[in-house]
């Protein structure tokens, strides 16, 4: 029936999407098999792209060609820019999306990809011969080659969802959970274990007084993910804020003794910075009120996202409870939220490729990796798809450094260190996020991107010229000056210390209170300067003037740690002959096989003088 693909993709959330569509567009021929079409990169928790370092993964991902940042930029219903009164290098994007309108775009992209089919079914096995992945086996005993396999199988594998003393087998509401493979990936070696997550109720908008809360606009200025001109919609919609009470936590903590968290029905650890409201109202019992985000599901629907209110708690009580909230007082609930038990492989049994270390050409993917995040688990998908087409073409695999991307930080930190928790992408997780700012991530990877084959030369160009006229605006306030008649009313103005005599424009801009406008309103021939670039090549200036000395000392502490990266292990190393190792050394070594000296030196367990001693025997 089918004939043999290149690449088989299991799975079509935001891991899947990415990862047929970036071999797909690599080359290979690519099939996405996925249990229901209907949801394809369906948004199964909150309608929104983006945030706290989530942001900057999507900007990477649109720089190197994915697609998930122009999906959000195509679905957006309000963009806010967060962090703003902070530095750039804690500047995220994020976007409130239309539910339908995202899952509709992905489809209708996945359709425009010529290498790529879909195929609506479960797969129950994968092929597995001589040690390599060779295709898989569907529910209906359908048998498909394939040179490589990737999965992406979300909260699906014996997925268990749990509603107060309620529980019943699925992948998220209203669908199946997909079972024998977790079965047979531990008879082949694997270890696997169980993580939770969780989703609030839905309410119809309709009921809701909003009168009663606080609004939140977006962003007056929108901004946009994508580095390419995908059109955005015109209109923003409104976001609102309220807040739980005394009132709210004594009805909550009557459902208690049916909680499955607190019964101990649920074994799987959950996501530690999203909580459930009734691990927030236990954990910080002190705290009287917590944030609630009242979020609409799309421009045209009236169904509402109650970001805040996790919950697994009976559906009576989280009914009670809400209508307790300031402008839930009439609320209608479409359905509850519940918690969601599912498998996951611990991801140090994967190389950084993503390929497994036990079953060559099997690739893992988001949630399955014990991530969390639409973001995560697309960055995951867009890596193991690109690797997946070169490994079995024989070319360069994509492996992204900690110093260059929060994509190699986010795969580095699964590979090398593990989670027993639902791994989620912070600023603090990078040590270099000076470096890593959502607005150079273009500059960043799009020329490793060109190099694979995944942009064009034209975005190329676009992306040098940026870099080039950046640095001619940069050169230019290096030797312009403004007079202390231009410029010390505006100074004045914004509380800053007045020139004594003429001085270079570079040298104004260093000082926080001052931004670029403020120069070019004092000078004519700068603002006439100015006028000839777009917003993201001024932005990208005035980032460098202000932070030129730390970006020097930044680049300084990287080349010094590259001597230890770019130092390659042999992958066949026999850790256990080197004695001096200590035994928990030589067992974490053995079992993460790293590629780098730089990598085994951040695997839990391994100390300097183990680093130490692997130097002077590679040495």
């Amino acid at each position: 029936m089918f004939n043999k693909y290149n690449v088989i993709v299991v799975g079509a959330g935001h891991a899947g999407c990415e990862a047929a569509a970036a071999a797909a567009n690599l080359g290979s021929s690519t099939l996405l098999i996925t249990m229901n079409m209907g949801v394809i990169a369906q948004m199964s928790c909150n309608p929104a792209i983006g945030g706290v370092a989530k942001g900057q993964i999507v900007r990477e991902i649109d720089a190197m060609g994915g697609y998930t940042g122009i999906i959000a930029d195509k679905s957006t219903i309000q963009f806010r820019m967060l962090n703003k009164s902070k530095g750039p290098a804690m500047w995220s994007p994020r976007t409130q999306n239309d539910r339908m309108r995202f899952a509709e775009e992905w489809r209708l992209q996945l359709e425009a990809i010529p290498n790529l089919d879909m195929w609506q079914d479960t797969v129950k096995e994968v092929i597995v011969e001589n040690g390599t992945a060779k295709g898989v086996i569907t529910s209906l005993g359908i048998r498909i080659e394939a040179d490589a396999v990737i999965l992406t199988n979300g909260t699906f594998l014996n997925g268990l969802i749990h509603i107060g003393d309620k529980k019943f087998g699925g992948g998220r509401t209203g669908e199946k959970s997909a079972t024998g493979l977790t079965e047979q990936l531990v008879s082949l070696g694997f270890e696997s274990g169980r993580m939770k997550t969780g989703t609030p109720p839905r309410i119809d908008g309709r009921s809701l007084n909003y009168a009663l809360m606080e609004e939140q606009w977006g962003d007056e200025e929108k901004g946009r993910f994508s580095f390419t001109d995908v059109p955005l919609p015109t209109e923003q919609r409104c976001c609102w804020i309220t807040y739980t009470n005394d009132k709210v936590h004594e009805i909550l903590k009557t459902g208690f003794e049916k909680s499955p968290m607190f019964t101990g029905r649920i074994k799987g650890l959950g996501p530690r910075y999203c909580p459930s409201i009734e691990d927030k109202i236990n954990r910080f019992a002190e705290r009287d009120r917590h944030q609630i985000f009242v979020e609409p599901e799309g421009f045209q629907t009236v169904e509402i996202y109650v970001n805040g209110f996790s919950t697994s708690l009976p559906e009576d009580v989280q009914q009670k409870a809400l209508r307790l909230i300031p402008g839930f007082e009439n609320a209608k609930m479409y359905r509850p939220g519940y918690a969601i038990e599912y498998d996951y492989f611990p991801p140090m049994q994967l190389d950084l490729t993503l390929e497994t270390l036990k079953v060559k050409n099997l690739f893992f993917a988001g949630q399955i990796n014990g991530t969390t995040g639409y973001e995560e688990a697309g960055a995951q998908g867009f890596v193991a798809g690109v690797n997946a087409h070169q490994k079995i073409n024989d070319l360069h695999e994509l492996i992204l450094k900690r110093s260059e991307s929060y994509i190699g930080v986010l795969i580095d930190d699964l590979v090398t260190k593990g989670t027993e928790e639902p791994y989620r992408m912070f600023t603090s997780r990078a040590e270099h996020r000076l470096l890593l700012r959502q607005d150079n991530a273009d500059i960043r990877l799009t020329p490793i991107a060109h190099k694979l084959g995944l942009v064009s030369d034209e975005r190329l160009q676009k992306v040098q010229e940026k870099i080039d006229n950046s640095d001619k605006l940069v050169n230019y306030m290096k030797q312009a000056a403004v007079s202390p008649e231009e410029m010390n009313g505006i100074l004045t103005r914004e509380n800053s210390s007045p020139l004594n005599q003429k001085s270079k424009m570079f040298a104004v801009l260093t000082r926080p209170q001052i931004n670029i406008q403020h120069i070019a309103e004092a000078n004519a021939d700068f603002d006439a300067l100015l006028q000839q670039h777009d917003k993201e090549t001024i932005e990208q200036a005035e980032i460098k003037v202000k932070y030129d000395s730390y970006f020097e000392k930044e680049i300084e502490i990287v080349n010094k740690m590259k001597k230890m990266e770019d130092k390659e292990i042999n992958p066949n190393f026999d850790y256990s002959s080197l004695t001096s190792l200590s035994i928990e050394a030589r067992e974490k070594l053995l079992k993460v096989k790293p590629r780098t000296l730089g990598q085994a030196s951040r695997i839990s367990g391994v100390s300097p003088s183990d680093i130490s001693v692997l130097m002077v025997h590679m040495s």
